[in-house]
């Protein structure tokens, strides 16, 4: 596999991991069977993918003053992935993300308390311009301020540099944002916030990616979870997902996205890097954890020959 520059600028938390027999109801008290600390946020947790498969990543991210900090600094550089626009706050704690995983399914659910995210800031995007400027993809969520996003966003349109929009958690997003979006990559519940439809299936998804491309971004990618993804470009194509046991689906949507990234900057279309990045994902989700499940190239690159995905569809490498 080719090795693409990708830039992340956007969120870093820690996951705290409970299992549970079955998600709560409100108000209820259950015995978890296990709880794990783990290094997540969306951002991070894509950045971390896409090193995986062997892209040279860089990240803009804000970090507490705190032990959450540090041990997150230490992931980064453990990870292969470039730390010299990671700052830290003092008197802010790290982010952090609560998560509460069926063990009979593997369904969750996740909560975030952004902490030092949220003052990650346009002057660090100005601060990263070198690392934007060479990236062949850039990367941004929703857990860090709008306008940190825009900015970087901004910057990385006037160098020629592919952005790559996973709007999470969904928000009302300018439309200035969206028009320097080349690939809005939502759910099916961040794509049902957005566009106002229901999403439950592949023609919904065509229709909430139609309404969504409609407001600027030049592509859409709708992840459908078990079912694939719904990808539009110039016309819409359903990939389906392999039918698989999942163990955790934690982090699956962020194993795409960095994928994606990934396979993009490698030279791909749309919907061949699609049809890769849902190969990786389904990898993930039958394993545990968050960064603890996503699989490594080598992992990687006989299951996509396995897929009869081994072989370039557009000049990329596989």
């Amino acid at each position: 596999m080719s090795a693409p520059k990708i830039a992340m600028v956007g969120s870093s938390m820690v996951d705290l991991v409970t299992r549970v027999p079955r998600l709560p109801l409100a108000a209820e008290t259950l015995t978890g069977s296990d709880f794990k600390i783990g290094f997540g946020g969306k951002g991070s947790n894509q950045a971390v993918m896409a090193a995986r498969l062997g892209a040279e990543v860089s990240v803009v991210v804000k970090l507490g003053r705190d032990v959450f900090g540090e041990q997150t600094l230490d992931n980064y550089q453990a990870q292969g992935i470039a730390t010299e626009h990671v700052g830290f706050v003092d008197g802010v704690s790290s982010g952090v993300a609560p998560i509460t995983v069926d063990e009979a399914t593997g369904q969750n659910i996740v909560l975030i308390v952004p902490g030092a995210n949220e003052r990650l800031s346009a002057q660090d995007v100005q601060a990263a311009e070198d690392v934007i400027s060479s990236a062949a993809v850039l990367i941004c969520q929703l857990e860090v301020p709008v306008a940190t996003t825009q900015a970087a966003f901004a910057l990385a349109r006037e160098r020629g540099v592919t952005t790559l929009l996973n709007p999470a958690p969904a928000a009302e997003l300018p439309e200035a944002l969206l028009d320097l979006t080349d690939v809005l990559v939502p759910n099916e519940v961040e794509a049902a916030q957005l566009s106002g439809l229901t999403v439950t299936n592949a023609s919904e998804a065509e229709a909430a990616a139609r309404a969504l491309k409609a407001k600027g971004p030049k592509q859409v990618v709708v992840t459908l979870g078990k079912l694939g993804a719904l990808v539009l470009d110039d016309e819409a194509t359903f990939i389906e997902a392999q039918t698989v046991k999942a163990v955790d689906t934690t982090g699956a949507g962020d194993a795409f996205v960095g994928s994606l990234a990934y396979f993009l900057g490698a030279g791909f279309d749309l919907v061949a890097a699609s049809r890769r990045a849902s190969a990786v994902a389904t990898l993930s989700v039958q394993r545990e954890g968050t960064q603890t499940s996503f699989p490594y190239a080598e992992d990687v690159t006989p299951h996509l020959e396995s897929l009869g995905l081994g072989s370039s569809e557009s000049g990329g490498a596989a």
